[in-house]
């Protein structure tokens, strides 16, 4: 009896890591960068392990949500998604009314906890998107293209609206991607970005003088440098003084000093680049390349268009994330508020970014190849 039990257990071990529920090496990846996270949230709050424990509760959280969601097979998923979505969006129409926050309504308080309904929408809208193309045929025609764009707006608006400029644009994005690999003419896409770069100029007459404020900042950081152009100016010393091999753990003077701003949430990746320099910058962009390529394959060996589109959007808002955080410290770009993945201090942000990667373990759990 105990020996046939052996047998198969040994069995069962086999099947399991031929082919297990969650992709191993995007799994080993994610714990990586959260290991990183959480030893740079360490240095940055000045060793509060009050702060570092609550992101790491919050990591294990998101990592349980992963592997719940890679048990959900993406045919149910698609068949929740219409509704998903209909609720995220929902949830913003409330936060215009019960929202709250420091000058801008973003955040409900759930009494134990305050959750952002707009981070939802990080997964919904793609997922909404690819619910929508599934049936119809690819590429999309401009009818199709049109009803996606609506489907984009809606919540876009509404969060803009709020004001949070960043996050809506994070959100049109991950449409935005779904709608580009399903394979769109080259010639449409030139079109769209061309009336898209057309709409910039009017665009800017509807933006709140802060968020104008930034872009001139962007561009000359030093004619307001104890105002606007702090952040910018402050990040940038971070970034430089880090130099090839960095100050090393726990010597940012920088964040230590308190004249880096936000240094545990949006700046975070500048307290990283002083302590670790050049060197420490690339091997985490070396994994954070890692780890969207790895969606992306996920993507390629997905079983239908819902699930092709959804990996791919997820894997390539994942970059986005990460191109507009580190162009944001170096410089780069306009100082807005989107954290460094898995690395800034955030509840609602790291808990999303996992709910993510949980589909995409369904997705990888329910790919092409079977045994």
């Amino acid at each position: 009896m105990i020996d046939e039990l052996q047998v198969r257990l040994v069995a069962l071990a086999k099947r399991v890591l031929r082919r297990p529920r969650v992709d191993l090496l995007l799994v080993a990846g994610l714990l990586l960068l959260a290991a990183a996270g959480l030893v740079t949230l360490y240095s940055a709050s000045g060793g509060d392990l009050s702060v570092v424990g609550g992101q790491a509760a919050r990591f294990v959280f998101g990592g349980i949500l992963v592997l719940l969601l890679s048990r959900v097979p993406p045919t149910l998923l698609r068949t929740w998604t219409p509704w998903l979505y209909l609720g995220s969006t929902a949830l913003l129409v409330v936060v215009t009314v019960l929202g709250e926050g420091h000058g801008a309504n973003r955040w409900l308080n759930l009494g134990v906890m305050r959750f952002q309904p707009s981070e939802l929408l990080k997964l919904t809208m793609p997922m909404m998107v690819a619910w929508y193309l599934h049936p119809r045929q690819l590429p999309p025609g401009w009818k199709d293209i049109a009803v996606v764009g609506l489907l984009i707006a809606i919540p876009a608006g509404l969060i803009a609206e709020q004001p949070d400029l960043g996050t809506a644009l994070l959100v049109a994005a991950a449409g935005a991607f779904a709608l580009f690999l399903s394979g769109m003419a080259w010639w449409r896409i030139g079109l769209l970005l061309g009336a898209v770069a057309g709409a910039v100029p009017v665009a800017w007459h509807f933006l709140h003088e802060y968020q104008r404020n930034r872009v001139r900042t962007l561009l000359d950081p030093e004619s307001d440098p104890l105002g606007n152009g702090w952040h910018i100016i402050q990040s940038q010393i971070a970034v430089g003084s880090g130099g090839v091999f960095g100050k090393g753990f726990e010597h940012s003077t920088q964040s230590r000093l308190e004249f880096l701003p936000e240094h545990t949430t949006d700046f975070i990746f500048a307290v990283f680049s002083e302590e670790f320099g050049l060197v420490g910058v690339a091997a985490i962009m070396l994994l954070y390349a890692f780890i969207i390529g790895r969606c992306l394959w996920i993507a390629m060996e997905a079983r239908d268009t819902y699930s092709r589109l959804l990996a791919g959007a997820i894997g390539m808002s994942f970059f986005v994330y990460v191109f507009v955080n580190g162009g944001m410290v170096a410089g780069l770009l306009p100082v807005v508020g989107v954290p460094m993945p898995l690395v800034s201090y955030g509840g609602t942000s790291a808990v999303s970014l996992l709910t993510g990667f949980g589909v995409l373990m369904s997705i990888h759990a329910h790919r092409k190849t079977r045994d």
